[in-house]
């Protein structure tokens, strides 16, 4: 009997909210409440003539976005939760890890789009590839009605319409696939574009595992809810360029360089800040060969290989090399996040009649500025007093802060590549924090209401504030530079934490 009550105890607690099982099935709920909120109020097509995703009114809309909103927290709640079991050693929190991933996945595959409308371009190029326009000359307003995907070409958001692609080929060679698979249909052609998001989940988790993650930098990188509303709901391309990215930079760090640079190479051809990987990769290759020989092919021959990749990829593809000239179009919209853009348009209406050329200029400055970090990452990881992959994820993180169109979704390409080596850190959890903040900046309908950032300004101040006063404890403390420069350290928490996960689960 006394067995028998124990046993009894022991379920209760792992069913309690605060405890592993009770943060998965909290999240569940909560990605589930996003994906019903979206069918009312998500980024819903123009037209859509099988019904599923039409418009129900604004009443149907606010409850919508209300339900999404609530569903959007209760999953922030449940994924900094876990992140504490985590941090704590708690055994079922780290045994479980990719199953929470699959219960907070689940709910939102079968979602409508949701917080953004790239989708619809993706596709709108995708038939423009197929229906023979140039997709780097022109934007999807070129489709008619009769062409393949006209739908989705109808229903891509503000500025986007006249804008050409600035994706590599080898994303609009999937796009193109998803449109002659489809029809264009717009719903199937959505699934098409979800599966390949699917796809680059499964990609990040390979590579951040092999990096040396454990179940915390997996918490960090996959199971973060920018990633999953962002990816897997909305099924940005950056979460391709990231698992071909990671993938690349995991074989460079076990001696295939050559390989590595290749997948560096298609993730170039997604989207170009991917290349910035290039530079590490050509770090590890100099470290491990040495001397002068070994720094000159360190930094030529992965340039090489994946400028020899695009190239290829580009003539393979037909689509030309348009992508060369396309890839500051981005940089003409305005978004509030970038802080270059924000200051520029600021001092340009001080000081001049015309703003623009004054942003302009603070917006190279940044991108200088970047530059100059990204370059003393690579010359301290050269030295070794940085692991080159967190210096590539800091690097990717400075590169975001300082461009002149900045997305919430930007911030995962370097969190997903801190992540192995510091997500306990207080580097990582200060990347937490903000990734929680920005989960709120967009609405699910797309649009980036002024209320969104004004909810993520006081999860920022609130979250930075109890990681001050409540910081994870960490076998590494603190995060420095030095504590990177040793990913292996997360297997090393692992260890710690199967030391402490009878006193926790001993705990009331």
């Amino acid at each position: 009997m006394g067995h028998q009550d124990d046993r009894t105890a022991e379920a209760s607690g792992r069913r309690r909210p605060g405890s592993a099982s009770g943060c998965r099935w909290l999240g569940a709920f909560g990605s589930l409440a996003v994906a019903v909120g979206g069918y009312g109020a998500g980024t819903l097509p123009v037209r859509e003539p099988w019904g599923l995703w039409a418009p129900r009114g604004s009443a149907t809309a606010v409850a919508g976005a209300l339900l999404a909103y609530l569903g959007l927290t209760l999953l922030v709640v449940a994924w900094w939760r876990y992140g504490v079991l985590l941090a704590r050693g708690v055994r079922e929190a780290r045994e479980r890890v990719l199953g929470t991933l699959a219960w907070w996945t689940a709910p939102l595959v079968l979602a409508p789009p949701l917080y953004s409308a790239d989708v619809y371009s993706y596709i709108a190029q995708g038939a423009m590839v197929l229906e023979g326009y140039d997709v780097y000359g022109a934007g999807p307003s070129v489709l008619g009605p009769g062409d393949l995907g006209a739908d989705a070409a109808a229903s891509v958001g503000g500025h986007w319409t006249d804008t050409p692609a600035p994706y590599g080929p080898v994303f609009l060679v999937l796009a193109r696939a998803v449109v002659e698979l489809t029809g264009g249909a717009i719903v199937p052609a959505v699934a098409g574009m979800r599966l390949i998001a699917l796809g680059a989940l499964a990609l990040i988790v390979w590579a951040v595992r092999g990096l040396g993650g454990g179940s915390g930098a997996l918490w960090l990188a996959a199971l973060n809810p920018l990633l999953l509303i962002h990816v897997v709901g909305g099924m940005h391309n950056d979460g391709l360029m990231i698992g071909l990215m990671l993938s690349g930079v995991l074989l460079a760090t076990r001696g295939r360089w050559v390989l590595g640079a290749v997948l560096v190479g298609l993730a170039m051809m997604i989207k170009s800040p991917a290349a910035v990987a290039l530079l590490f990769v050509g770090v590890m290759v100099a470290r491990r060969d040495g001397g002068v020989r070994g720094v000159a092919k360190g930094l030529v021959l992965p340039g090489l290989v994946a400028g020899a990749v695009a190239a290829g990829a580009t003539v393979v593809a037909g689509t030309g090399f348009g992508w060369l000239r396309t890839q500051s179009v981005a940089g003409a919209i305005h978004t509030a996040l970038s802080a270059t853009s924000d200051v520029g348009l600021g001092l340009g209406l001080l000081l001049a009649d015309d703003p623009d050329p004054v942003k302009g200029v603070v917006q190279k400055l940044g991108l200088l500025a970047a530059a100059v970090i990204i370059l003393a990452l690579a010359w301290r990881a050269w030295k070794g007093r940085i692991d080159p992959v967190p210096a590539l994820g800091l690097s990717l993180v400075a590169l975001v802060a300082l461009s002149p169109m900045v997305q919430p979704w930007y911030l995962l390409w370097g969190v997903c590549a801190v992540a192995p080596a510091a997500w306990d850190t207080r580097r990582g959890q200060v990347l937490a924090v903000v990734s929680a903040a920005l989960v709120y900046e967009t609405a699910p309908s797309g649009r980036t209401p002024g209320y969104g950032f004004a909810v993520a300004a006081v999860v920022l101040v609130v979250g930075l504030w109890w990681v001050r006063r409540a910081a994870w404890a960490s076998p590494r403390g603190g995060g420095t530079a030095e504590g990177d420069a040793a990913p292996a350290a997360v297997a090393r928490q692992e260890r710690v934490g199967q030391q402490r996960v009878g006193q926790e689960e001993a705990r009331p």
